[in-house]
């Protein structure tokens, strides 16, 4: 199978190449950083005609996610880079419904996100004997936002895969921890459902945002600072969320079926 590698702020997928297919069964495999690729997931693009795309994403483990943001950035410029289509603006239909991502003339790709759904309201949380009150949001996949002081001392490794698991999320969720590091700039740490820690997340950036603004800590818009680099996340009430980042081609490789 040939393959190009993309990341977004860190966070990394492996894209087969135009006419190549991937079982979900192999997912986990081509994931793998020491036996196969390596990745935090596996992005599938086809054609549907025009400037339309089906793009199915699979997390690392080889369950299906039905939006990712870093990946829809990565998918435009892949999309642009393969002649798949004619003009610099994309829509991408994918579980949670259809995102429009766009390049820039800097490089970076701006993504409109659709509007923030409902999810939970606010809700508490517990780890390790620890209670977190945290914000839900629904950016087509769930997310849980828990506000701190500071997010440089949060044991994500283990506090992670405990709130992904909480009896609130039957279909377990995405873990943010946040800090107000000042107006309109916001530190995160994202424990993703079915991958884990990972560097950056597009949709978690978004609900981060969001979450904010449900408690009235930020206004309209806010530079998302994660350890692999900045996210700006702009987002009016009543309005979709716009996201705007980089996304960058890594190598191209083949790798062999037995996978």
């Amino acid at each position: 199978m040939k393959f190009s590698k993309w990341s977004g702020l860190g966070n990394d997928f492996v894209f087969p190449e135009p006419g190549e297919r991937v079982s979900p069964a192999a997912v986990p495999h081509l994931c793998d950083r020491r036996n196969g690729i390596g990745g935090d997931g596996v992005i599938l693009i086809t054609p549907l005609g025009g400037a339309d795309f089906e793009m199915k994403i699979y997390n690392a483990d080889g369950s299906e996610a039905a939006m990712c943001g870093n990946a829809t950035r990565c998918a435009a410029k892949y999309i642009l880079s393969r002649g798949l289509a004619g003009g610099k603006v994309f829509h991408l239909h994918t579980l949670s419904g259809i995102v429009s991502p766009e390049l820039l003339d800097d490089g970076r790709v701006r993504v409109d996100m659709g509007a923030p759904r409902e999810f939970l309201g606010n809700i508490v949380l517990a780890a390790e004997g620890r209670r977190f009150d945290a914000v839900t949001v629904s950016m087509g996949n769930p997310h849980a936002v828990i506000f701190t002081d500071d997010v440089s001392a949060v044991p994500l490794e283990k506090w992670g895969p405990v709130l992904e698991h909480d009896a609130q999320f039957p279909d377990r969720c995405n873990i943010e921890f946040a800090q107000i590091l000042g107006p309109g700039k916001i530190r995160m740490r994202v424990w993703e459902r079915g991958c884990g820690i990972t560097s950056a997340c597009g949709t978690g950036s978004c609900a981060a945002l969001v979450a904010a603004q449900k408690k009235a800590l930020c206004g309209d818009a806010a530079d998302i600072v994660l350890d692999g680099g900045v996210l700006h996340i702009g987002h009016k009430a009543g309005q979709p969320v716009f996201m705007t980042g980089p996304a960058l081609e890594i190598f191209t490789g083949e790798i062999g079926n037995e996978l």
